[in-house]
């Protein structure tokens, strides 16, 4: 999807209200994610297209992290709307040409959170914008699909943290890399009830006899039951949405390893890569081995996507 070019403009960077050079990029050694960790993030797509640049779902993006700095009470004031305008400000600045790509993150940290933890008083958090080369997926790993294996830690659906974009990653990245040792492209985690999450960077979907499932994600669970540890992910809702739209049958259920392994198709979203194909698990071939023609017809949409600005 994305082609190597030269993006002289980047990267683009700004904290707490002002675009700054690599140069002069600095946070506090103080700040709450440095100390602790604290913090949030998202990561988005900037796509350029004849029509100018924009910030691939952004307001849900937004919306998203709003939601989540609230419900870990990280700060009680954040303004989605207007923040839209710098996310849109930093994607010009970038001065992409028609067919460009390029990765953006905002991070939202406890800022000084430590030194008012005893306090109770309003602290000041740290948000930091930044623009870099979208990173280039090798288009056979589309046509052919990836494999991956099953992690050997395990979400915990009581951490009160979990499913929700938190700086904390390097349980995560440590499977990751794990799982490229061993030819893997991605890692699949079960839960500690043993029903499959989803990837360490990305949402689960599989095809089972012509129904479209994936993992209930956190507040979609019944009243009641477990909480769920899985990321309600900003491609996976797109592609939910797409499918009960278009006649696909799509249901959100806890899944087993059974369900991954009995599958015909099985593909996993983040917003990076959009929809990208899995064809093994632990060396088992997923149905026909290839890229099934859902999966398909679900990336297409997604790239499609990409290409559509978000209404104002």
């Amino acid at each position: 999807m994305v082609q190597e070019s030269q993006q002289t403009r980047l990267p683009i960077l700004w904290i707490d209200g002002a675009f700054v050079t690599p140069e002069a990029a600095h946070i506090s050694a103080l700040d709450a994610s440095v100390q602790h960790g604290i913090g949030l993030f998202e990561t988005m797509l900037v796509v350029c297209t004849e029509g100018g640049t924009h910030v691939h779902r952004a307001r849900q993006h937004l919306e998203r992290m709003h939601a989540a700095a609230l419900d870990l009470r990280l700060l009680d004031q954040f303004d989605p709307g207007a923040l839209l305008f710098v996310l849109q400000e930093a994607a010009d600045k970038a001065a992409l040409a028609p067919g460009q790509h390029a990765r953006m993150r905002l991070t939202l940290t406890g800022g000084d959170m430590n030194l008012l933890a005893r306090s109770g008083k309003t602290h000041h958090p740290t948000l930091i914008l930044q623009i870099t080369p979208a990173a280039i997926y090798p288009n056979e790993m589309f046509e052919r699909g990836i494999a991956l294996t099953v992690a050997a830690s395990r979400a915990n659906p009581f951490r009160p943290t979990e499913g929700y974009k938190t700086l904390d990653y390097w349980w995560r990245l440590r499977e990751l890399q794990d799982a490229a040792s061993r030819g893997a492209g991605e890692c699949l985690f079960l839960q500690v009830s043993n029903h499959i999450t989803g990837g360490a960077v990305s949402n689960l979907f599989a095809v089972c006899n012509g129904e479209l499932i994936t993992p209930i994600a956190r507040s979609e669970e019944a009243d009641g039951a477990i909480p769920s540890p899985v990321l309600p992910g900003i491609t996976r809702q797109f592609i939910i949405d797409h499918a009960q739209a278009n006649g696909i049958t799509m249901t959100s259920r806890m899944m087993t390893i059974a369900d991954v392994l009995d599958a015909d198709e099985l593909f996993l979203t983040n917003s990076s890569w959009g929809v990208l194909p899995a064809v093994k698990v632990e060396g088992k071939t997923i149905g026909a081995g290839t890229p099934g023609p859902i999966t398909q017809r679900l990336r297409e949409a997604w790239l499609a996507d990409t290409r559509t600005p978000e209404n104002p």
